[in-house]
């Protein structure tokens, strides 16, 4: 079992989740899942807000969330999915399911919260079979040095994990995804809001395969 509990950042994220979804989070979520088929692992499932998402040519989602109260309300939507979805309880640092079992994995606004990115993704690219695809959507250190990204450092080392269950603002996400072997193949940077320059709105999405093993 894991001992991941948040119990009121978990009930502000459930009101939050539905506010940034209106406002546009939502289609980042199609766009994030679009064109996946097959064997899905959902690393930090939270409440379940990118399971309408997942197109028909999903057979089949694994959904790991290691905070009770947002694990309950995966499994209350994981029951209008239109995809089989399971939920579990894990860490995305030791994901319970075997080697090369999945045909992609996803994680989305969650790589900013876990203990250690390398491992997460170490994990990530375990599951996935050679060729299997890691879709992300995480918000990011701020691509140019200046004062947002000095803020960003700041509240990381102060308040900012504190408040937002271990959240970070300025993790090198991207390199980080490089780093465990994955080869990225799509890649966006956008602020989300468009408009805003809070230390939490510089984001990516993208696309990257766990390559084939070298001989």
């Amino acid at each position: 079992m894991a001992t991941v509990s948040h119990p009121v950042f978990a009930r502000v994220y459930e009101r939050l989740s539905v506010a940034m979804d209106r406002a546009g989070t939502a289609e980042h979520r199609r766009e994030l899942v679009a064109g996946l088929s097959g064997r899905v692992i959902e690393i930090g499932a939270g409440n379940g807000r990118m399971f309408p998402h997942y197109p028909p040519a999903v057979t089949e989602v694994l959904a790991v969330e290691p905070e009770p109260r947002l694990r309950a309300a995966a499994l209350r939507a994981a029951s209008t999915a239109p995809v089989p979805v399971t939920v579990v309880d894990g860490l995305a640092e030791a994901l319970p399911a075997g080697d090369g079992q999945f045909d992609a994995a996803v994680v989305a606004l969650v790589l900013c919260t876990v203990p250690d990115q390398a491992v997460a993704l170490a994990e990530a690219a375990r599951v996935l079979r050679p060729g299997g695809q890691l879709r992300f959507f995480e918000h990011v250190a701020a691509e140019e040095s200046g004062r947002l990204r000095r803020v960003q450092r700041l509240l990381d080392a102060t308040v900012w994990p504190t408040l937002f269950a271990g959240c970070h603002t300025g993790r090198d996400t991207v390199a980080a995804v490089t780093a465990q072997g994955f080869v990225i193949e799509e890649l966006l940077r956008f602020r989300f809001p468009a408009t805003s320059n809070s230390p939490s709105s510089p984001c990516v999405r993208g696309r990257a395969v766990r390559p084939a093993t070298a001989s």
